[in-house]
């Protein structure tokens, strides 16, 4: 038997074809063309499906997807731009340029502080028309309004100070910053004397240099009325020294109440802390505490919660007296839901290592026990001011301060040009005031140089007709118009220009007196609070100061007040020992 087989599919069956002689050829010509057949004709394959038709976006779709494009451009762009302009700011702050040097032409101004008054005067001065020389015992601007936040640790120190040579250096001519103490003016000859006060310096070596003119911008310091213990005991609220003791006496009374075995009573004392003053400062103060003691203390130290407690004494009344009676409400009983005690019309009548002694109007003087006393309560003048004064008797007869005409000259002395806290006029002693003082002698300086350089040339052209010099008629029609000039330089008037005023009561909230087209709108709460925080925010001398103050905020809000406790340098020795 043959077998006939060709390669097929695996479907295929062989075929087995007997030899005998039975099948005809005809059979087997069939068998192989149905076998042929059958291997020849192709496997049916599955039909693919018709394709989908192509989809058309809807107009909703192509509108989003235009609208995604365009705010990813402009966020592209924002961030580049904003990136860019920051770095131009801070490079330009960080690089300051080439200066004109000291020239013996001009006149010599003398700026005695780096306050307010003197910040703002430095910031806006034009220095090619003088030769600037600054004195001061601190070689730094301190944004006053915020010291009760870095007493707390909200803000760090370095975010509220201003180096005055960072205002300085920016200046087209050459400014001379020279940190030191004056200690006396001499009105007559126009002579400033100064020592260094450094402790490198044991001899406390002196200097005396000479001026045409004088801005005498010193400032004050804290008042005291005489009363017992304060100096010796209270910590005062006024340079950022104050501030920094204020921080490590408080998380002192907070460490020692925590000590093991700290009876009751001694922890109700040490977790007492008393603000005397009722102003704007002492406000803030007693908010700022508050803020610290509910926000940070209370979940750090949760045993001595309980214990802590906050008074606000006032001799006045009411507190906030400046303020609208509606504010001063608000601020009451915004006090009162945060469980600080306020004591008006009560005076303070000496202060102890442990106690404060308190004497109502209406009652019997009592002692209060507490840890830490907190004094904010009025200004008073320097020694040097006092001194000053005593040189001019007749012209200066007013105790509280220096006494001024419009310009801001002072009196008897009409080459000194005092502003500030230093001064007694009907304005409140602010920094809102000092700064417009500053700002309005900016102007000033540049009309004065503009008089003096015209009467110069008029006095040289004096000088050559004398001399037989110049005597046509060209050089008296010059003195003629040099003269016109001159009279055309009239010097304006200081006028005080109120914005408002502003303080932070604690619990996000705050209060503010605007004048609003011509009436004064008050507003207190959470919007409040925001808008203080972005007026103070734009207040500040330098983009610097504003990003440091801005990420301070951030910080705290998020990872709470510094709570470290630095020990003072005589304490870390004893510690040490």
């Amino acid at each position: 038997m043959h077998v006939l087989a060709r390669k097929a599919p695996s479907t295929l069956r062989l075929t087995f074809i007997p030899t005998s002689t039975s099948y005809s050829t005809a059979r087997v010509r069939t068998v192989l063309s149905r076998l042929h057949s059958s291997t020849s004709s192709p496997i049916p394959r599955p039909t693919p499906p018709p394709p989908n038709p192509t989809r058309v976006p809807s107009p909703v779709h192509n509108k989003w997807r235009g609208f995604l494009q365009l705010v990813g451009r402009v966020a592209l762009i924002t961030v580049i731009g904003a990136t860019g302009t920051f770095y131009y700011i801070t490079h330009k702050e960080r690089t300051p340029g080439p200066q004109l040097p000291f020239d013996p032409s001009k006149k010599t101004l003398v700026v005695l502080g780096s306050g307010w008054g003197a910040t703002s005067l430095l910031k806006r001065l034009d220095t090619e028309d003088y030769n600037t020389i600054v004195i001061s015992p601190k070689n730094f601007f301190l944004f006053t309004p915020l010291l009760p936040s870095v007493a707390v640790g909200t803000l760090s120190t370095r975010s509220v100070l201003q180096p005055t040579r960072y205002i300085t250096r920016h200046k087209a001519r050459q400014v001379s910053v020279v940190e030191a103490e004056a200690t006396s003016v001499d009105p007559v000859n126009k002579t400033v004397t100064f020592t260094d006060t450094s402790p490198l310096r044991p001899l406390e070596p002196t200097n005396t240099i000479h001026y045409d003119y004088l801005v005498y911008a010193v400032g004050a310091e804290t008042q005291t009325f005489g009363i017992p213990g304060v100096k010796e005991h209270a910590c005062f609220m006024k340079e950022i020294g104050d501030a920094e003791e204020m921080q490590r006496r408080f998380l002192d009374c907070v460490e020692t109440a925590a000590f093991p075995g700290t009876s009751e009573e001694e922890k109700r004392r040490l977790l007492h802390m008393v603000v005397v003053g009722g102003g704007p400062t002492g406000i803030e103060v007693a908010g700022e505490l508050h803020d610290f003691l509910e926000e940070d203390l209370k979940s750090w130290y949760p045993e001595l919660h309980p214990y802590m407690r906050l008074t606000l004494v006032e001799a006045l009344p009411n507190v906030l007296p400046t303020f609208s009676k509606e504010l001063i409400a608000y601020t009451e009983r915004t006090f009162k839901e945060s469980r600080i005690d306020i004591m008006t019309a009560t005076m303070v009548k000496g202060i102890k290592p442990t106690s404060v002694l308190l004497k109502p109007k209406d009652g019997s003087e009592q002692e209060v026990d507490c840890g830490l006393v907190v004094w904010a309560a009025g200004n008073t003048n320097r020694q040097l001011t006092k001194d000053l004064m005593a040189k001019l008797p007749d012209e200066q007869s007013n105790k509280r301060g220096i006494l001024i005409d419009n310009h801001l000259r002072m009196l008897g002395a009409p080459s000194i040009f005092a502003i500030g806290d230093c001064t007694s006029t009907s304005y409140a002693p602010t920094a809102q005031v000092a700064s417009q003082q500053g700002a309005y002698l900016a102007g000033m300086f540049k009309l004065i140089a503009k008089r003096d350089a015209l009467e110069s040339q008029l006095g040289q052209l004096t000088e050559n007709k004398k001399e037989g010099e110049n005597t046509n008629d060209e050089a008296v029609k010059e003195a003629e118009g040099i003269k016109r000039r001159m009279g055309r330089i009239q010097l304006k008037p200081f006028e005080y220009s109120h914005q408002g005023s502003l303080a932070y009561i604690g619990s996000d909230k705050a209060i503010a007196d605007l004048p609003i087209f011509g009436r004064e709108w008050s507003s207190g709460g959470v919007a409040t609070y925001l808008f203080w925080r972005s007026a103070y925010l734009s207040s500040l001398f330098s983009f610097r100061n504003r990003m440091l103050v801005a990420g301070d905020w951030l910080r705290a809000k998020f990872f709470g007040r510094n709570l470290i406790h630095s020990f003072l340098p005589f304490a870390r020795d004893a510690v040490v020992r």
